[in-house]
């Protein structure tokens, strides 16, 4: 089985895991940012309430995405794993960086006007919760890592990131590293404010925390838009794929391969084939037939597959583009 079509079942299970982690840290955070009237805790809260309905978006675009076809959707729903993703990296963006940034640049301008009040309550609570948040938060991680890394096969982290057909695995892990960070950048503003009475450390803290939110929305986003647009499958299932296409008596090589992700388990592929020149119809339509029967039953998330005999196709050797010559009347 190819490295894009391992765990699909992952996804879910991260999913879970960091919405529940989530749902307990946010309010925690949120009683502790309240008690201690730290603005960096508040950022951090917001940070993990905004993650918890990520995750909620994110279980919507898996479960929309299991509908089956319709007559208005031939190809089924599969680019709600894409959308939803995608939905969650600005939402990121919009709830988490924005609201961080601006608190941390409101109490600053106020703190240089003297009308910062003091924190009202015992830093303490920030210091627990923050510290208990950083070891829930560890064990969301190392799922969505253990994962990440069981789907990625042989290529290292970053590639696999990079390359990953399923989003879901990628956006927790990106949002879990980011939480982390959140968290240590967070603890550091807390104790600064709390060693020399200063609060404008916590105000800086909430800027870098928005600031590490914005950069994993970009990057997030980024990733989900070329997703949305259509990727090619990867270089391992079109390798799979050449390879059982000309493994057929019937056929002299492939010509062209054309593969666009729907979904991560949704993909269409084109072929251009050339056939022996030898072959009747009937023979024609019994290779197809075997064509796309040995790609299902080796590559099952290629659920679309177009066969194109013709054997006045030439491949462009220099640049790899393919071309197809013209082909003259009366022939």
């Amino acid at each position: 089985m190819s490295a894009s079509s391992e765990g699909e079942g992952s996804g879910l299970r991260v999913v879970v895991a960091a919405l529940t982690g989530n749902v307990l840290i946010a309010v925690s955070k949120l009683v502790a940012a309240i008690l201690s009237g730290s603005i960096a805790t508040m950022a951090e809260a917001i940070h993990s309430f905004a993650d918890c309905a990520n995750q909620l978006l994110l279980m919507v675009g898996m479960r929309r995405a299991e509908r089956p076809p319709t007559n208005l959707h031939p190809f089924g729903h599969a680019a709600e794993s894409y959308f939803w993703p995608f939905l969650v990296s600005i939402l990121l963006f919009v709830l988490g960086s924005s609201f961080a940034v601006y608190e941390g640049v409101h109490d600053l301008i106020d703190l240089s006007r003297g009308a910062v009040q003091e924190a009202h309550g015992s830093r303490l609570w920030s210091y627990g919760v923050l510290g208990t948040s950083f070891l829930f938060e560890s064990a969301s991680f190392t799922v969505a890592m253990r994962e990440m890394r069981k789907t990625g096969g042989k290529r290292s982290l970053y590639q696999s990131v990079l390359h990953a057909k399923d989003p879901t695995i990628p956006v927790v892990l990106a949002e879990d590293t980011a939480a982390l960070i959140g968290l240590g950048i967070a603890l550091a503003a807390v104790g600064m404010s709390d060693v020399t009475g200063w609060n404008g450390f916590d105000a800086i803290g909430s800027i870098l925390i928005g600031i590490v939110l914005g950069v994993v929305a970009y990057f997030l986003s980024a990733r989900t838009h070329s997703l949305l647009l259509g990727e090619s499958a990867g270089p391992e299932d079109r390798a799979n794929i050449t390879r059982i296409v000309e493994a057929d008596p019937s056929v002299v090589a492939v010509r062209q391969l054309l593969s666009m992700h729907l979904g991560p388990k949704s993909v269409v592929v084109a072929l251009k084939v050339e056939l022996k020149r030898d072959l009747d119809l009937d023979h024609i339509e019994a290779t197809i037939d075997r064509i796309e029967a040995a790609i299902r039953a080796e590559l099952p998330h290629m659920q679309y597959i177009f066969v194109e005999p013709d054997a006045h196709y030439v491949a462009q050797r220099d640049s790899g583009a393919p071309i197809v010559t013209p082909k003259t009347e009366g022939r």
